[in-house]
C-alpha cells in the first residue's frame, strides 16, 4: 500500500471514530482531540487540524482553548485530514442531530453522483454541473455553496493546482490519469455563499523567512520541524508552549507574513450546511483512498 492510500484509509478511519463521538451534550474539544489522537494511532499525523463546523458555520472550526458541548438540532461537519509523509487523506461528513435529513442527503448525493464521472478527460464543470444538479434536485430550496469547492492534492500541499467547483463554473480543465483530488459539496438552505467570519487558530506557513525576534524563531522551528507547510493551530502549539509565548509569536510570524491566520467561514445567510468529502485518485475506474477497512 503506497502513502496515499495510507494517508487515505487513516483519515477514513479517524473520521468513522470522530462521528461516533458526536452526541448531544458531548464535549466538542473531546471529540476533536480524541479524532486527532486517533490519526497518530494509526501511524498517520494530522494533515490540518481537526474541523468541527456546526449549524451555518460551513468551515474552518476548531477548538482552541474554549469548549462547548454539542446540542439538540446541531448539523455537525466534521472535516478529518490525515498524511503519511505529506501525503494526504482529506474527507468530511456531516452528523445530523436534529431532523436535517434533506439537507444532509444533498450533500451525500452529490458527492456521489460527482463520483461517477470522475475519469481522465472529465471537465471541471462538468463536476460542478453533477454537484449542482444534485443539490438543488428538491423543492426545499436547497443549493450549493459557490465560493467553497474541491481542490487538487499534491504532497504537503491540502489545495494545490486548481479548484473542483460545486457548481457549473465553465471551466474547461481537465482531469488527467494519476491526479489526486478531494471533491466536497457544501449545500445549504440559505444564500449559497460563506463570507469570512472571526479568525479561527488555525495557520499556515506560506513565506518562510528569517525572523529577528529570538521567541518567534524558536515557535516557527517547531512549526516547520512537525508540521511543515501544513495548517496547524494554536492549541497544538500551546501544549508545548506557554500561552504568552505562543501569543506573541503568532503576532508576530502574521505581521512578517510567514503564517496565514485563516478565517472562519460562516454561511452569509445563517443558513444550516452541509457538507460531505472524498480523496480519489484519477484513473478510468476511480479510486476512492478514504474508504476505511
Amino acid at each position: 500500500m503506497d502513502n496515499w492510500e495510507k494517508a487515505g484509509r487513516i483519515a477514513a478511519e479517524a473520521l468513522d471514530y470522530g462521528s461516533e463521538l458526536i452526541k448531544i451534550n458531548a464535549g466538542v474539544k473531546d471529540v476533536i482531540e480524541k479524532t486527532e489522537k486517533k490519526i497518530f494511532d494509526l501511524n498517520g499525523k494530522p494533515a490540518f487540524p481537526v474541523q468541527i463546523s456546526i449549524n451555518d458555520m460551513a468551515a474552518h472550526f476548531t477548538i482552541n482553548e474554549d469548549d462547548f458541548l454539542f446540542k439538540e438540532n446541531d448539523v455537525v461537519k466534521l472535516d478529518v485530514g490525515a498524511h503519511v509523509e505529506g501525503h494526504i487523506g482529506d474527507n468530511a461528513l456531516t452528523v445530523d442531530l436534529g431532523d436535517n435529513k434533506e439537507l444532509i442527503k444533498a450533500s451525500k448525493l452529490a458527492l456521489q453522483e460527482a463520483i461517477k464521472i470522475v475519469r481522465p478527460g472529465t471537465k471541471l464543470w462538468e463536476i460542478g454541473e453533477v454537484i449542482e444538479n444534485a443539490i438543488t434536485n428538491n423543492d426545499l430550496g436547497i443549493k450549493p455553496i459557490r465560493n467553497l469547492s474541491g481542490h487538487g492534492i499534491n504532497v504537503y500541499e491540502e489545495h494545490s493546482g486548481f479548484t473542483i467547483p460545486n457548481f457549473n463554473n465553465k471551466d474547461n480543465t481537465e482531469l488527467e490519469e494519476g491526479q489526486v483530488i478531494a471533491i466536497e459539496p457544501f449545500a445549504t438552505n440559505g444564500t449559497g455563499l460563506v463570507k469570512d467570519g472571526k479568525l479561527s487558530g488555525i495557520y499556515k506557513v506560506v513565506n518562510l523567512k528569517n525572523i529577528r525576534d529570538n521567541n518567534s524563531r524558536e515557535i516557527l522551528k517547531f512549526i516547520m520541524d512537525n508540521y511543515n507547510v501544513l495548517p496547524f493551530c494554536k492549541r497544538w502549539l500551546l501544549k508545548n508552549f506557554p500561552g504568552f509565548k505562543v501569543s506573541f509569536a503568532l503576532r508576530m510570524l502574521e505581521k512578517e507574513n510567514i503564517v496565514h491566520h485563516y478565517p472562519q467561514l460562516p454561511e452569509q445567510g445563517k443558513g444550516l450546511v452541509s457538507q460531505h468529502e472524498h480523496t480519489l485518485l484519477v484513473k478510468d475506474h476511480v479510486k476512492i483512498l478514504t474508504k476505511a477497512d
